[in-house]
């Protein structure tokens, strides 16, 4: 029998054994290594991304150690300000002191509203202090002008990642929701309320939360991103609900009456008034406590953090929490995420560094259009727009040059409670986001920090990022050969230039404003493109479940665009060679997760599980068959006309 049609390879790349080049590419490079890999007992997965993750954890928290021991050695107020973070969050007996104190004042205020009319009346300054809403807003850039800011109106989110959690069929849905019932109600017992008392409160906020399962959008919605944008006029917008005074959460917040805002579900505020009325307000009431108290609680201390500790656990499948120290470092890592990113990117990258990689990313640009100019499905009239989008990327790499101005109003004292010094900050950034609405979008942003392992590109500003972090083998290194790097690096740079033309980002134009710069015919040779590659993907089996090609499908355009890309600018090179660069872009996705986490990215991740992305990618390249001598027999074969390539 002919294996034509094994979408993935043969083989479990699970419970994973070494495979043959020609039945399982990501076996034959990881194979050996799963087999044997361990998940560190506080994380919920290993392999390619995650390993420099933990390199960088363990270079920063040494320096952090280090600084905390001795604060002359920090010549930089900021980095100051982040170690002060670090140790007080390490500083489990002077957390212990306050223990539950801290965050009672917070939780009167909620117990103290006595009928919506009350929530309603303090709808904007609830908002404002960081208090879960069942409606709420958010200032980001508008889609249709990306120059200008503009309010957007946000729903409440469930309490499981994905409403597939709340599947009667669903029974790690069920465990979660009976963990979290059990943990929350430990969580209000802890802070004095009565067991009975807690179990009801719980069972109220579990009520509103199943409320919202039917309503909410799902992360297959989530994904088609241009879904979120719905402007709707304010004045018709203060009418959707008849019992919050939804002009007050907007004008109060904004200082301002706008003329529009943009509905992110359309839905969801459809519904609002069956999900807010007088008849749900207890559990409303109920489902912002324990919406509060759990997401705070690991800020109180360290009975707290190990308490909520559980249920995350329960969650992400890791046998147990990060030490306190990890967790210290890792949290001011976050709150000062571009302080410690700069720093990071000056101490261990280097500007010589970014300069090398500014030039991998123009000549990946340069690949690109080339590739565009030789398009043979696109008018002329689209890829010259393309080609003018292509060009107008904005490029950042490394770290950015300057540190956001909010960072030097971050004030940490040592001698209060960790929970009101993050209180504090908070308040500061929720501030900082609203003042955004009376200013120009600044373009200038940095999506992402220094110190973390990834990149992104960003359609609203045609930005890509690539980070510090990210710039180490098996993706880049002097050590390896440009095959390898092309294989890796290239490959990742590739991608999130082909993100500028995914299923998402082609909406949108040079300036990041959604408009549609294709003619009709294109557009429509575009979307058949993009439905094979969802048909590609979906079903494809995977640890005792399917993927879900809709979900995955803008990364996946983005991953086949950037192979393709890749392995052009690899054969401009005179010593490539083609089974390195296949070999080293599996390699880049070795994974071993945890049950947990697998099924859980399987339902919100709109990124295809990690084997899969090295194989099928592979598989969609002629030059993958010729390398390894893949024929009609082998397990990787994939018949021509199944084949799938976009960019």
């Amino acid at each position: 029998m002919l294996m034509s049609k094994i979408v993935g390879g043969a083989g479990d790349m699970i419970n994973a054994k070494p495979a043959d080049y020609k039945d399982n590419l990501y076996l034959a490079v990881n194979g050996a290594w799963q087999e044997k890999a361990e998940i560190p007992a506080d994380k919920s997965r290993t392999g390619g991304f995650m390993d420099l993750d933990e390199g960088v954890e363990k270079s920063l928290m040494k320096d952090f150690h280090e600084f905390a021991n001795n604060e002359t050695e920090i010549n930089d107020d900021l980095m100051l300000q982040a170690v002060k973070l670090y140790r007080l969050a390490n500083n489990v007996d002077h957390l212990s002191k306050f223990h539950q104190q801290p965050i009672l004042k917070d939780m009167q205020r909620i117990s103290d509203l006595e009928s919506l009319k009350d929530l309603s009346a303090e709808i904007a300054q609830l908002s404002k202090d960081g208090f879960p809403l069942p409606i709420d807003i958010g200032i980001e850039a508008d889609m249709k002008d990306t120059a200008k800011n503009v309010v957007y109106v946000q729903g409440a989110g469930l309490i499981l990642p994905d409403k597939s959690y709340y599947d009667e069929k669903n029974e790690s849905g069920k465990q979660l929701l009976a963990k979290y019932a059990e943990i929350a109600g430990r969580l209000l017992s802890m802070i004095g309320y009565k067991l009975d008392e807690a179990k009801e409160i719980v069972e109220h906020a579990l009520a509103f939360d199943k409320s919202l399962v039917p309503i909410v959008k799902s992360s297959e919605e989530w994904a088609d991103y241009t879904k979120v944008y719905n402007p709707m006029k304010f004045s018709e917008f203060i009418t959707k609900s008849d019992n919050l005074d939804l002009k007050s959460l907007v004008v109060d917040l904004i200082n301002d009456t706008p003329e529009k805002v943009i509905i992110e579900e359309p839905r969801y505020l459809d519904n609002l008034n069956q999900l807010v009325n007088d008849d749900t307000f207890e559990n409303i009431k109920a489902w912002m406590m324990v919406k509060f108290l759990t997401s705070n609680a690991s800020i109180l201390d360290e009975e707290f953090r190990q308490t909520i500790g559980e249920y995350n656990l329960a969650l992400s499948g890791a046998k147990e929490l990060k030490n306190r120290t990890k967790y210290a470092y890792n949290f001011a890592a976050g709150i000062f995420s571009q302080v410690v990113g700069t720093y990071y990117g000056k101490k261990y990258f280097g500007e010589k560094a970014k300069e090398d990689v500014r030039s991998m990313v123009k000549k990946m640009i340069s690949i690109y259009e080339q590739r565009l100019a030789k398009n043979t499905w696109l008018s002329e009239d689209t890829k010259k727009k393309a080609i003018v989008k292509l060009d107008k990327i904005v490029i950042k790499v490394g770290y950015p040059d300057k540190i956001d101005d909010i960072y030097s109003k971050f004030d940490i004292n040592e001698n209060d409670s960790l929970y009101d010094n993050v209180s504090r900050i908070r308040k500061i950034v929720t501030q900082n986001s609203l003042d955004q609405y009376h200013k120009p979008v600044d373009r200038t942003k940095w999506l992402m920090p220094g110190h973390m392992v990834n990149a992104c590109y960003d359609p609203s500003r045609n930005d890509i990022t690539f980070p510090a972090a990210i710039l180490q083998a098996p993706f880049y290194s002097l050590e390896q050969t440009s095959s390898e790097n092309f294989g890796g690096i290239g490959a990742v740079i590739a991608h999130e230039i082909s993100h500028a033309f995914d299923n998402n980002g082609a909406q949108f134009d040079e300036y990041g404003n959604m408009n549609n710069w294709w003619t009709e015919e294109d557009y429509a040779k575009f979307k058949e493109l993009t439905k094979k590659m969802i048909e590609e993907f979906d079903g494809i089996p995977y640890a005792g479940s399917k993927v879900n090609g809709t979900l995955v499908v803008s990364e996946n355009v983005a991953d086949v665009g950037g192979l393709r890309c890749a392995l052009e600018a690899a054969k401009q090179d005179s010593d490539f060679d083609v089974k390195k660069f296949f070999i080293n872009w599996a390699r880049v996705w070795r994974n071993k997760s945890t049950k947990q986490l697998t099924e859980m990215f399987l339902s919100i991740d709109v990124h295809s599980p990690a084997p899969l992305r090295a194989n099928v990618m592979a598989q969609n390249m002629d030059e993958f068959y010729d390398a390894f001598n893949v024929t009609e027999k082998d397990s990787m074969w994939l018949a021509p006309d199944k084949r799938v390539n976009i960019w």
